[in-house]
């Protein structure tokens, strides 16, 4: 168990690293998560009973790199086990990514080039964009940072004090078969039902934090009762209090 002053100092350091690095260049870790997310996937959504197989597939995914994450906490000496739970939480940021994918579009916008801001704004929303005129590129960008403000920052942070660097990266894994599997279409709606209502639950408490911290730099009043009445008409139990606030503050 880390004390509190600890936690706060590896976060700090996480971030920072965050910060100053972002991203690993080349090959990301997740990449190869990712073809394994798919090779399960193609094994496992098939006949019958696909809830249980997608939450089966889910576990096999997920617990074993948190498991070992665990381990390596657990028998690695003090200053190394640090740095391991700084890497993971470096790994499960996402803060310096997500600036670098705004404020090109944020640039481009400024300029009135409507083309740049629309191949941009495509790389981080499914909607269709071409063609988007200014207010809705910069609708969709703004949405996006609110949104992934939470899953890129806040939900890591929230796991990372709960269970430090293990905590951390399972959420980011988490989050990452969400975003593979939760869709409501043919293909996942059964087998992806395990991936998005696990990620709605571990992204519940942090989506509420987030929404809180908007609305205490904005108009808190105005946001509180966005809440209230808009954060129901969204299909995400977690994103409809982020955006409520946020466009509220």
């Amino acid at each position: 168990m880390l004390s509190l002053p600890l936690i706060v100092t590896l976060a700090t350091a996480g971030v920072a690293v965050d910060r100053w690095i972002g991203e690993p260049s080349g090959a990301h870790p997740l990449v190869g998560f990712g073809k394994w997310a798919a090779r399960l996937e193609a094994h496992y959504n098939r006949g019958r009973r696909l809830r249980l197989k997608g939450l089966l597939a889910w576990s096999l995914a997920v617990l074993p790199p948190v498991l070992v994450a665990w381990w390596l906490v657990a028998v690695l000496p003090f200053f190394a086990a640090c740095a391991v739970h700084v890497a993971l939480l470096w790994f499960a940021l996402g803060a310096r990514s997500l600036h670098d994918h705004i404020e090109p579009i944020a640039r481009a916008l400024a300029q009135r080039d409507l083309s740049e801001a629309r191949l941009l704004t495509a790389r981080i929303v499914s909607r269709e964009t071409a063609n988007a005129d200014e207010a809705a590129l910069s609708r969709a960008a703004v949405e996006s940072a609110l949104e992934n403000g939470n899953d890129a920052i806040f939900g890591a942070l929230f796991w990372f004090a709960i269970a430090g660097g293990p905590g951390a990266l399972g959420f980011r894994l988490a989050n990452t078969l969400d975003a593979m599997w939760g869709y409501r279409t043919p293909r996942y709606l059964r087998f992806g039902w395990a991936a998005a209502r696990l990620d709605d639950v571990l992204t519940w408490i942090p989506a509420r934090f987030t929404a809180a911290s908007y609305a205490l730099f904005g108009d808190t009043r105005t946001a509180w009762r966005c809440w209230r009445e808009q954060a129901p008409r969204w299909d995400s139990p977690n994103a409809g209090p982020v955006m409520a606030r946020a466009r509220a503050a």
